[in-house]
């Protein structure tokens, strides 16, 4: 059994910033990745991290205003967004997976209940 509760959601401006965190409680696994998605539209990878050895894949979209990071002793996943844009508005969602990390939702089987980020204009 996994349960992941995301928290660091909010309403900011074009140009701020959020930190999302992800807790892990139950049985848990090493790989770790963040998804979003907004009304409408597909759910859509945004980061990834190994909590064994750090290895991080990033979104074209995230890359060098997005950080994904741990915290292995609270066993704890974080997203820093920084420089957000209106289009990063989605709701934000952490999953779990055993074995190597994924860009691909459908590979992970364990799931957060999300976290709403709206950037306004």
């Amino acid at each position: 059994q996994v349960q992941l509760a995301e928290s660091g959601g909010g309403l900011v401006q074009a140009g701020g910033s959020l930190r999302l965190s992800c807790a892990a409680s139950g049985r848990t696994f090493v790989n770790f990745a963040w998804f979003r998605q907004a009304p409408g539209k597909e759910r859509e990878f945004v980061a990834a991290i190994s909590l064994k050895d750090s290895t991080k894949d990033y979104a074209d979209s995230g890359k060098g205003r997005f950080t994904i990071s741990r915290d292995n002793a609270k066993n704890t996943v974080f997203l820093q967004m920084n420089s957000l844009k209106p289009e990063d508005t989605a709701v934000y969602y952490c999953a779990t997976k055993y074995g190597s990390n994924s860009l691909a939702h459908n590979d992970y089987p364990y799931w957060g209940q999300g976290t709403q980020v709206t950037v306004s204009s």
